[in-house]
């Protein structure tokens, strides 16, 4: 139980010399890298850089204690750094001391509902957000984040916002006042980053970058032209805080921390997952990731932290480099902490148009092009939901954007089981398959006979509309109807509605000289068909363990030698009753 909760204590024993190596170098290699994305991400989030610095430390260490993904990266990342400023700056000014304890309290609130999802085994909660709704959202939510960047790329003064409208008539009314050194520092940036990584993606693209800018500027004077810098960064390790709670507005916090929950959740445990599937294995836990998650921000949070997740980036880098456990996050923790006791002083002169350039290209590779193409071939009802999200998080605001990208999901899920496919069934000659009389033209139908099949739950909300489907196909074949089957393969619950529905159905056919047979009937659909009396009215000689059963026992008049096997009671002691 102890090691399930810690999974730390069911590798580390088991710990591999030949392992060491490799997570050393993944742990180097990744630690690198975090150095100016954490400064770049801390930007996004309205936050000085070093507190960038301060997301990748802590959060790192517990995370290897208590996650179950060898190679997963928790640091900050550019969807959360975004998804803070847009709830904090409606509250606050950036980079204020009360935003930056806000900001410091989110983590705290973020890491506590996690936490308390995972022990209530609420990870389930994060299948509500589609793909459509999360490709739409996070396309939108890379073109704000990269759009806000603009007032470092080309050095003019452009209100932060989470309009993309907003930012562009005002980055246009001042579009005559570019600071060209600043530009030329920005793109030149981005140019080299994309070239590093298309000849060699292991090579740490955003650190060669960020130590030329820095050699660049010191050595050209390009300071005294009016660059912006980073500037002073303070040295040493985040002190030990518990966060402020005096005088916040909890309930503004409380609902922006909810949605990082399940944001982040999202982020961390499809990257888990999709790494998972990369070496084969099977370790990930979606619950004991939700509390691996929680503490490592509550614990990141008492030391000056801001929300942090799973990286993809950063874990693409870490499997890449070879690592094998959590030992690669405490050695990426650890070059962290180093640069922080020793050598923030040799980023002064780094440029925040640098900065802008890594987060830009980092954040339009989120851009999703290919999947909204091929919805449109095969699911365009998706496409519209993917669609929506995009325009609402684009022009109503990011945190809206998923909210409200969730309704119309929601809605769509509502009504595909309130209109679950049905179908009319035929028979391929001489073999026991049945079909679709609409998708396949050799199949059989008996004339008095209509198999009817209903692909999903049966209860209030659908109830309607099966009992008019099944009377309209019954209305088609006409006084000759003798016989209906009902192939319950699909239908997987039957609620009270349901049970009186179908007393309703079965009495009015009886009226009409028409039985009613029901075949493929799960264990769990009987027990409430045996429970409901429902079997009374029915029959028990009218429940089958296929439909080519009922169909054959329909044929023998159901005077057939094989009689018994078809009666309820002997059905149901022969099949387990979960079946």
């Amino acid at each position: 139980m102890i090691k399930n909760l810690i999974p730390i204590l069911q590798w580390l024993p088991n710990y591999k010399k030949e392992f060491f190596r490799n997570d050393v170098f993944a742990g180097l290699t990744v630690g690198i890298v975090l150095i100016p994305q954490g400064m770049a991400y801390a930007l996004i989030a309205g936050l000085p850089p070093v507190y960038g610095l301060y997301a990748a430390l802590m959060p790192q260490v517990i995370y290897a204690i208590f996650g179950t993904s060898r190679q997963l990266a928790v640091g900050p990342v550019a969807m959360d750094s975004l998804l803070v400023a847009a709830g904090l700056t409606t509250i606050s000014v950036a980079g204020s001391e009360h935003y930056i304890e806000m900001a410091i309290l989110l983590a705290f609130l973020m890491g506590a509902m996690q936490l308390l999802f995972g022990v209530f085994r609420l990870g389930f909660l994060v299948n509500f957000l589609s793909k459509p709704v999360i490709s739409g959202f996070t396309s939108a939510a890379a073109i704000i984040i990269g759009l806000n960047q603009l007032k470092y790329l080309i050095g003019i003064d452009i209100a932060r916002s989470n309009h993309v409208h907003e930012i562009l008539i005002d980055a246009f009314s001042k579009i005559g006042n570019i600071h060209f050194a600043t530009f030329l520092i920005g793109i030149l940036g981005m140019g080299l980053i994309l070239v590093i990584k298309k000849v060699n993606n292991k090579i740490p693209a955003s650190l060669i970058v960020v130590v030329l800018s820095i050699l660049a500027v010191q050595f050209t004077g390009l300071a005294e032209n009016g660059v912006s810098l980073v500037g002073v960064i303070p040295e040493g390790l985040p002190h030990f805080s518990l966060p402020n709670f005096d005088n916040q507005p909890i309930n503004e916090l409380l609902s922006i921390s909810l949605t990082l929950a399940l944001i982040a959740f999202m982020e961390a445990i499809s990257i888990a997952k999709a790494l998972e599937e990369k070496y084969g294995e099977n370790n990930v836990r979606a619950n004991q990731e939700l509390i691996a998650l929680g503490a490592a921000n509550i614990g990141g949070s008492l030391f000056q932290s801001y929300p942090s997740t799973g990286g993809f980036s950063r874990s693409a880098v870490n499997s890449q480099a070879g690592a094998k456990t959590g030992v690669a996050a405490i050695i990426s923790a650890l070059v962290v902490g180093l640069t922080l006791l020793f050598i923030t002083s040799w980023f002064y002169y780094l440029p925040k148009a640098i900065l802008a350039s890594i987060i830009m290209v980092a954040v339009f590779g989120l851009i999703d092009f290919k999947f909204p193409k091929k919805l449109w071939s095969y699911k365009r009802d998706d496409l519209l939901l993917l669609i929506i999200t995009f325009i609402i998080t684009l022009t109503v605001g990011i945190k809206d954007g998923i909210l409200i990208g969730v309704l119309p999901s929601l809605g769509m899920l509502i009504y595909r089981s309130a209109r679950p496919h049905i179908a009319q069934l035929g028979n391929f000659k001489g073999t026991q398959y049945f079909r679709n009389i609409n998708r396949f033209k050799d199949v059989e139908q008996l004339p008095e006979v209509l198999i009817f099949r209903f692909d999903g739950q049966l209860y209030f909300a659908n109830c309607n509309y099966f009992r008019e489907n099944l009377f309209k196909m019954a209305d088609v074949k006409g006084e000759s109807l003798k016989l209906i089957i009902l192939d319950s393969e699909a239908i997987n619950h039957l609620d009270s509605s349901a049970v009186i529905m179908l007393e309703s159905v079965i009495t009015e056919l009886k009226t009409k000289g028409v039985q009613f047979y029901m075949a493929d009937v799960i264990g769990p659909v009987r027990d409430v068909i045996v429970k409901s009396g429902l079997i009374s009215l029915l029959g028990e000689n009218s429940l089958f363990i296929r439909t080519a059963d009922a169909l054959d026992y329909y044929k023998a008049g159901g005077i057939s030698d094989k009689n018994e096997q078809y009666k309820f009671k002997d059905i149901a002691n022969q099949c387990d009753s979960n079946l």
